[in-house]
């Protein structure tokens, strides 16, 4: 099991391992003053760093879920995307509309992945 440190520590890991499928836990943005750009850049770097850390990479992501506290950023976010995810490898994504993630956070991701 791999873990990270948090805000929240002993309640929950980022990341869990279980027969080599690795789920990853809600990750939101380092910094809340970005814009959506911004936001989505920081939140796809930091799923690529743990699972980086966790022997496995973004062309063994299955499934995301991204939740927005505002749909009309999905445009903002599939740029950025494109960036991250090959196009010969695009996991199954859904995108959820909520109504609040924390001051100044604006997407949240969950991911499972493979390991390699």
């Amino acid at each position: 099991m791999i873990k990270r440190s948090l805000p929240y520590e002993g309640l929950l890991h980022e990341i869990v391992e279980h027969n080599g499928v690795l789920y990853l836990g809600g990750i939101v943005p380092e910094d809340a003053g970005l814009d959506m750009a911004g936001q989505a850049d920081d939140v796809l770097r930091q799923l690529k760093t743990l699972l980086e850390g966790a022997g496995s990479d973004l062309s063994c992501v299955l499934q995301v879920t991204i939740f927005l506290t505002d749909l009309a950023d999905k445009a903002a976010l599939n740029e950025v995307w494109k960036r991250y995810f090959a196009a010969d490898h695009l996991p199954a994504r859904a995108a959820i509309g909520v109504a609040d993630l924390g001051p100044g956070v604006r997407l949240e991701l969950t991911a499972i992945a493979a390991r390699r």
